[in-house]
């Protein structure tokens, strides 16, 4: 029996049955994990505490920055303060942080206090981007038994 060039294009119904159950399977299989996925970040945002109100006083509790020194909030009453929470794998972060370190270099000299502070699961990945990119602005790692305490 010859194949006429429209059976050549046609596909063979077992093949097809075939890819369906496999594809079926596959989905079925992919959504298994799908439904041990964590949370969503806004079903989070919705557990976590309120904000503070625009103004209120934010009590920061004092920190060893990285490179020495220490940060006394003490000697910041009083003054603004900014603070900046960073990652070295947030890509936002990376767009931002050179700004971030042009304001401070400006703004130091008229009493502006900053503090960044690193949410990096390990202080040596912080400390290896600080001096990566030679930012200048005060900054700490912010450990998980110090947020706590924030």
């Amino acid at each position: 029996m010859k194949l006429s060039r429209t059976d050549a294009l046609r596909p063979d119904p077992q093949r097809r049955r075939w890819l369906g159950a496999a594809l079926a399977t596959g989905a079925s299989a992919w959504g298994w994990p799908a439904l041990a996925q964590p949370a969503s970040a806004a079903a989070e945002e919705a557990k976590a505490p309120p904000l503070p109100a625009v103004g209120s006083v934010l009590e920061v509790p004092a920190i060893d920055l990285i490179g020495g020194g220490h940060f006394d909030p003490a000697k910041a009453r009083g003054q603004p303060l900014l603070v900046y929470w960073w990652a070295s794998t947030c890509p936002y972060c990376a767009l931002q942080s050179p700004f971030m370190d042009s304001f401070w270099k400006a703004q130091q000299a008229r009493g502006l206090q900053m503090l960044a502070l690193s949410i990096d699961k390990k202080e040596a990945d912080a400390v290896g981007y600080l001096k990566k990119k030679g930012y200048s602005f005060p900054a700490a790692w912010a450990s998980p038994d110090w947020r706590k305490a924030f």
